[in-house]
């Protein structure tokens, strides 16, 4: 039921593929453009609020083709900070309904991504500390890893999950997607990147297990692909599934682009669409050469190698740098995060800057118009 991109909508805007509607399975994005998972630490008990709302609706109103919902906790214990937002009971379905029916009413595909932090769990919002672990007399939990194996030095030790905790890990991504797609999401993405949980699963520098869960790759990838492939199952056939990976530690010994490449193949044989490729994020002192579209190549790398559509993220912020990375193929989308932070109009203003006609909302639409 995948679908491929094509060029048969391209006459809408000519030359333009950033602008050209893409198809996935059952969903139409209208253009390849999509606001990254952003997380906001305003949730109280993992509820989504009216910030909520007013945040990823207005990136709607403001023409993206994909607005996706912050890092979604399947897992009071997978919260990044006490203020995550979550979908580990059904109390979470409603608020989040109104957020996926009003970017739905704006044209735009409501995805969200499902994600369990692992060690990187317990965590002061940024600005009171971030990085900091918030222990349990301090509101926090005793957080949970592969190994106890801590993020920083100085943690508290991670408490190592066994057999039964990987399999409560694994239904709790289950049934967090059913709630999903109860709440009315069209996309979901499994949260495999920047430290957390499934990643640290992935990486040998996090990973020092010697059961079917730890050692060689294959192992060390069955977490991963065993809840994808379980998330899949319980899908409407019609709906996407994307998987954000970080293709490499930037650390030697640590994860890279070959092991990536390799996973990349295995998720699309789990059913998974895109991979949402990023980097970095498993341990605190890698040196990541920061620069505009750094992490393209990986991303230009893994849809050539693997055979699977990918999506490019990390400081893309002009119009025509989006435009290239899409129409030349090293990706099939770009999300982008902190600049839709800065300008949540990005992709209307896209199509102004591109020579497109502007998709602006009715209620803008005809008083921007007059002349």
């Amino acid at each position: 039921m995948t679908s491929t991109p094509t060029d048969s909508d391209a006459r809408f805007f000519p030359g333009l593929k950033l602008l050209t509607p893409l198809a996935i399975r059952g969903v139409t994005f209208r253009n390849r453009i999509g606001v990254s998972p952003m997380c906001q630490y305003c949730s109280t008990d993992g509820l989504a609020d009216d910030w909520l709302l007013v945040h990823l609706g207005s990136r709607a109103v403001g023409g993206a083709g994909v607005v996706f919902v912050e890092a979604t906790a399947v897992l009071p214990e997978g919260r990044i900070s006490p203020g995550d937002m979550g979908l580990w009971d059904d109390k979470h379905i409603e608020p989040l309904a109104r957020i996926a029916s009003f970017v739905r009413r704006m044209g735009a595909v409501p995805g969200i991504q499902l994600a369990h932090a692992g060690r990187k769990a317990s965590c002061l919002p940024p600005w009171l500390g971030g990085s900091k672990i918030v222990s349990p007399d301090e509101g926090g939990w005793i957080t949970q890893a592969p190994c106890p194996i801590p993020f920083a030095e100085g943690d508290t030790l991670p408490k190592p999950l066994d057999e039964a905790g990987i399999r409560t890990v694994k239904q709790a991504f289950v049934a967090a997607t059913r709630r999903a797609v109860a709440a009315g999401f069209e996309v979901v993405e499994m949260h495999a990147a920047h430290g957390y949980l499934m990643h640290q699963f992935l990486s040998p520098l996090s990973n020092a297990r010697t059961d079917a869960y730890g050692g060689e790759l294959a192992n060390r990838m069955r977490l991963p692909l065993e809840t994808a492939a379980a998330i899949r199952a319980v899908l409407p056939d019609a709906m996407p599934l994307f998987t954000r990976i970080s293709a490499t530690d930037w650390v030697d010994g640590g994860w890279d682009l070959k092991q990536s490449i390799i996973l990349a193949r295995e998720l699309a044989a789990c059913g998974v669409d895109l991979v949402d490729v990023s980097t970095g994020g498993l341990v605190p002192d890698a040196a990541i050469p920061v620069k505009p579209g750094f992490q393209v190549p990986f991303a230009a790398a893994i849809r050539r190698e693997a055979h699977v559509m990918t999506s490019a993220v990390g400081l893309i912020t002009q119009f025509d740098q989006a435009e290239s990375i899409v129409a030349s193929g090293e990706a099939d989308m770009v999300l982008l995060g902190r600049e839709m932070l800065r300008e949540p109009y990005w992709a209307i203003k896209a199509q102004l800057e591109l020579g497109a006609e502007p998709a602006w909302p009715v209620q803008y639409g005809y008083a921007v118009k007059r002349r």
